[in-house]
């Protein structure tokens, strides 16, 4: 496939803990279920939906997709469940570059084999079949949770960007910005490949 060709449809991505697929409202029960307690929706630093919210949230990913601003997806364990989405976006295939965001799971899953191999399948996509020069990751300066986890994948930090968006709340988010370039891809995918070898059943890392 080249690489022009690999910009005009969403591709479904699966290992062995995890798959992607294409998000649709037929997701939003197994979405519900996944955010069940709300307990993601009550960090005010993110912006993942509240379980009462889910329809309007693939809603606004759809419309950005149809915008052709982004590829939404579901998150779905080895089993087939629903435990996530994440998506591309800020796509410029004449770079080329774009942006992995959006992500959130259910707890059960999170720091786990599952969450390592679906951002192994996304950059894997982004940089060896998308042709990608770089690969952009963005979080909150408060969540030092995400900061941590995007600078384990080995994504350098490019800076701190004020008043950049908005939190769910309304209020002013400083955004973190890091990036991969092509260059650095091959070590990434080491480490990521080596973290997925070390194990293997999708037990909780460090």
């Amino acid at each position: 496939m080249g690489a022009n060709q690999a910009w005009s449809a969403q591709p479904r991505l699966s290992g062995e803990h995890v798959a992607l697929e294409p998000l649709s409202l037929a997701h939003a029960d197994g979405l519900r279920a996944a955010l069940a307690g709300g307990e993601l929706a009550r960090l005010w630093y993110t912006n993942v939906p509240a379980p009462e919210g889910v329809d309007a949230y693939i809603e606004a990913a759809l419309a950005m997709r149809d915008r052709g601003q982004a590829w939404p997806f579901v998150v779905l364990d080895g089993q087939g469940g629903v435990v996530g989405s994440t998506r591309y976006y800020d796509m410029d295939a004449q770079v080329p570059r774009l942006q992995i965001g959006y992500t959130f799971y259910a707890p059960r899953v999170q720091r786990t084999g599952l969450n390592t191999q679906a951002k192994w399948l996304l950059l894997r996509h982004a940089f060896e079949t998308m042709g990608c020069i770089a690969v952009g990751l963005e979080t909150s300066w408060f969540n030092l949770a995400s900061r941590t986890a995007i600078a384990r994948l080995g994504a350098k930090q490019d800076g701190v960007l004020r008043n950049h968006r908005r939190h769910a709340d309304g209020s002013p988010r400083d955004t973190v910005a890091f990036s991969i370039i092509d260059t650095e891809w091959q070590a990434v995918k080491r480490n990521l490949e080596y973290k997925l070898a070390r194990d293997a059943t999708g037990a909780q890392h460090d």
